[in-house]
């Protein structure tokens, strides 16, 4: 029996986030992290098993909007989560609307509702 398990790339510039994403969801889906949008890219130029990117909205450099619309570049059957700390705001707003993301979920996450919404 192959691999079934989703594989999902997890995007946050912060290792303590990434570290227990990892150890969260380990048993459930396959987990890549990147600590910057650029290395998320990188990670997913190399890897054609990712369908669900996850990112941070907030991190230097390439914030997770950013991230998302290069991602959706690069692979146009993607699947893309933002994970924040903060309310939604006004670009998150419109980037639901226009489908840019797919949802947006708050930090601290619900294990259940990301699982959930990985599935689906």
């Amino acid at each position: 029996m192959g691999d079934t398990k989703k594989t999902i790339l997890y995007v946050d510039d912060e290792e303590v986030n990434l570290f227990l994403f990892s150890k969260i969801f380990e048993n459930d889906f396959n987990i890549l992290t990147a600590l910057s949008g650029e290395e998320g890219l990188k990670k997913l130029g190399r890897s054609n098993d990712i369908r669900i990117v996850i990112s941070d909205l907030r991190m230097p450099a390439m914030d997770g909007l950013e991230f998302v619309d290069a991602a959706k570049k690069k692979s146009k059957d993607l699947s893309c989560f933002i994970l924040t700390g903060y309310e939604l705001n006004p670009d998150l707003e419109v980037a639901l609307k226009t489908k840019r993301v797919d949802k947006v979920f708050k930090k601290p996450f619900d294990y259940e509702l990301i699982k959930s919404a990985v599935e689906d």
